[in-house]
């Protein structure tokens, strides 16, 4: 079966790096663990957009979590070893390793992690386009 170009249009040059992006997109948003928040911050007095995202990563160190940035897609993983040398009598509370991914805008930058109370916080800024209008000569 094959699958409709959403963005097959004439008019829609270029916007197939769009259409890939939505596919990477809704093949990561299929698992729950961590969960997160994001939220629109102040506004910078020059007009950039600030936002955070927090995750809830209790019982992870900072050292048992990795973010990186490749090609615009913002990746948090988290890995917990097992502490062999303990003997439980009941455990609840299992370790387990996540990566949570998220795919950002153009003109997104990450400014800054923290890790406190068992949440994880990433800042972000989008700075305000600049707006280009340019003529275009018509040659004979």
């Amino acid at each position: 079966m094959t699958r409709m170009q959403v963005f097959s249009s004439p008019l829609l040059l270029g916007f197939d790096a769009l259409e890939q992006m939505l596919d990477r997109t809704a093949k990561s948003a299929t698992d729950g663990y961590p969960p997160y928040n994001i939220e629109r911050a102040e506004p910078a007095p020059d007009g950039a957009e600030n936002y955070r995202i927090s995750l809830a990563v209790a019982g992870f160190t900072k050292a048992s979590l990795e973010i990186t940035l490749e090609d615009r897609q913002l990746s948090v993983r988290g890995k917990q070893a097992d502490d062999r040398d303990r003997t439980y009598m009941h455990r609840g509370i299992a370790t387990r390793q996540f990566t949570r991914s998220f795919l950002l805008a153009d003109g997104m930058e990450v400014t800054g992690a923290s890790l406190a109370n068992g949440l994880l916080a990433i800042d972000l800024r989008k700075s305000a386009p600049d707006r280009v209008v340019r003529r275009i000569e018509i040659s004979e």
